[in-house]
């Protein structure tokens, strides 16, 4: 259970509102369970009132007080459990709206490896599943054991008080094993199994969307029909285990009902020795009984719960494991020390899980108005070096010194947004004309200027109306419009032709007069004209 602490914490952040909550849906039950009572008391009193009648014997009972709490009940349930509705989602919201704040906090400070080791539909899973599975913790969960537990005992206090201790020890007896019936032997028999279909589920979600995405590879192979053919294989295994689950979760929901009725039959059956001893009355007899009969519907409520508890509990492991910030040593300031200087890196160490370091001791200064080309192989560590000197990494070892930057990083992100939409984002008060000169400058005006909406032209989830060469010079104009007095260019010519490259790079020299560049690349001809370049081993 220790998966679910960080989000229990979230959760009971709102003591307030959980208790405020957890009261009215025992006002619901209460209210329900005193409806029964009384109905079957007056039922009872009236048929035997009814009986010393006809039988001669004089006889009578006050119709208006039990009437009238019969009304109150029924009405007090009636606004209750309205009340408990509203209030309560409105609070399974707010808990949302934690959970997910917290979430993004948490995927804001983590690591480019932890970032970067799912793949898209694997973190759809995240986002909607996962999450999705703790916003309900307290309601499907937390508040109904509670008070299931809150109400048995209520009633087993009232069964020692109002009759005998013979009576409260017999319905403890069959009561709290039906409660653990409901409880903790679902969640046994059914975790292993809820465990597998939460993975399961995953592993579909992304091969049908993996199906859809790679439809024009997977059909040139011959693969189509295989592939989707397997897909619907891992469908029909989860179907049958979701019914394997369903039935348990059945059993056990009917085992537990079984008890509770058993209770009624026992309260029934000494309710009447009590009776015949002249201990209490006939409507008494009844009371105790029906009752009981209301734990039916809170106790029906917890076998669902806690068969899905296995799957809450994979739900939150897998947020723990893939949404977590990771520890680092290193740091990253804004100020370099020597006013001179633009970027400096002390001895800076690159270590990604328990991988040998992709750079040890890295030391680096570049001055002001500077630019520096570094070079490498792939692997030698230039994407890790840039997410570090962009704040997005933190070293293992050693300080990173930097003025406030731009960062063009190696993979091209453009929004689901119009192309004045994702250039604004480089800088928010551009004008049109600001706009139109970065495109030029980047060979893309001519591209845009014969379309019908111009700078409102869609270009779609991550530039998909554009070519590969297009959408980086689009992502190259956004960082080259932004008013930071340090750029950083990973690979800023992927995708584009000698000449266009050519013409870019001459028309930068100009534009960036004054800035620090530090562009990163396979070879020289990749990067721009640098006053000084180093090579990464």
């Amino acid at each position: 259970m220790r998966e679910l602490g960080p989000w229990l914490a979230l959760i009971f952040r709102r003591p307030g509102r959980l208790v405020t909550g957890g009261l009215l849906i025992l006002a619901t039950l209460l209210a329900g369970m005193g409806l029964l009572a009384l109905s079957g008391w007056f039922i009872t009193a009236t048929a035997l009132s009814g009986i010393l009648l006809a039988a001669g014997v004089q006889a009578s009972i006050n119709l208006y007080v039990p009437g009238g709490g019969i009304r109150f009940f029924a009405v007090a349930r009636t606004v209750a459990r309205y009340a408990e509705r509203v209030y309560n989602h409105d609070t399974v919201l707010r808990l949302l709206t934690d959970i997910r704040v917290a979430l993004f906090e948490r995927l804001s400070t983590a690591g480019r490896d932890r970032r970067t080791r799912l793949r898209g539909p694997q973190w759809l899973s995240r986002l909607t599943n996962d999450v999705d599975a703790l916003d309900t913790l307290y309601l499907r969960l937390i508040a109904p054991t509670a008070l299931a537990a809150l109400v048995t005992a209520i009633l087993l206090i009232s069964a020692w008080l109002m009759y005998r201790g013979e009576l409260a020890v017999g319905l403890a007896l069959v009561l709290v094993p039906a409660f653990l019936v409901a409880t903790l032997l679902v969640y046994l028999r059914t975790r292993h199994l809820v465990y597998q279909q939460t993975a399961a589920r995953e592993r579909v979600r992304t091969d049908v969307i993996e199906h859809i995405e790679g439809f024009g590879e997977l059909t040139a192979a011959g693969r189509i029909g295989k592939h989707a053919a397997l897909c619907l294989r891992q469908a029909g295994q989860i179907t049958r285990n979701e019914a394997r689950t369903d039935t348990r979760n059945g059993w056990n929901l009917g085992l537990s009902q079984v008890m509770v009725n058993l209770s009624v039959v026992l309260a029934l059956w000494m309710g009447l020795e009590l009776f015949q001893a002249g201990a209490v009355t006939g409507p008494m007899v009844v009371l105790l009984p029906i009752a009981l009969l209301g734990l039916q519907e809170i106790y029906s409520m917890l076998p669902d719960a806690f068969a899905r508890l296995g799957g809450t509990l994979a739900s939150a492991a897998a947020l723990n494991r893939d949404c977590a910030p990771e520890p680092s040593q290193g740091a990253h300031e804004q100020q370099p020390h020597r006013s001179d200087c633009a970027l400096e890196l002390d001895r800076v160490t690159i270590r990604f899980s328990d991988h040998a370091p992709v750079l040890s001791h890295f030391d680096m200064a570049v001055a002001k108005g500077e630019w520096v080309g570094i070079i490498g192989h792939s692997g030698a560590g230039k994407s890790s070096l840039a997410d570090i000197i962009a704040g997005l990494e933190t070293p293992a070892v050693g300080r990173v010194h930097a003025l406030p930057l731009a960062y063009l990083t190696q993979k091209t992100v453009l929004f689901d947004d119009t192309l004045k939409a994702n250039l604004l984002i480089g800088r928010p008060d551009a004008t049109d004309a600001d706009l139109w000169r970065v495109l030029e400058l980047v060979a893309m005006a001519d591209r845009f200027v014969h379309e019908p909406a111009q700078l409102n032209s869609w270009l779609g989830s991550m530039g998909s109306q554009l070519s590969g060469g297009e959408a980086r010079r689009i992502a190259l104009a956004r960082v080259l419009l932004n008013k930071a007095p340090l750029l950083i260019l990973d690979e800023p010519f992927t995708g584009v032709d000698a000449e266009t490259r050519n013409n870019i790079a001459t028309g930068m020299r100009q534009w960036l007069a004054g800035k620090t560049v530090v562009s990163l690349g396979h070879a020289p001809e990749a990067l721009l004209a640098s006053d000084r370049t180093i090579r990464l081993a």
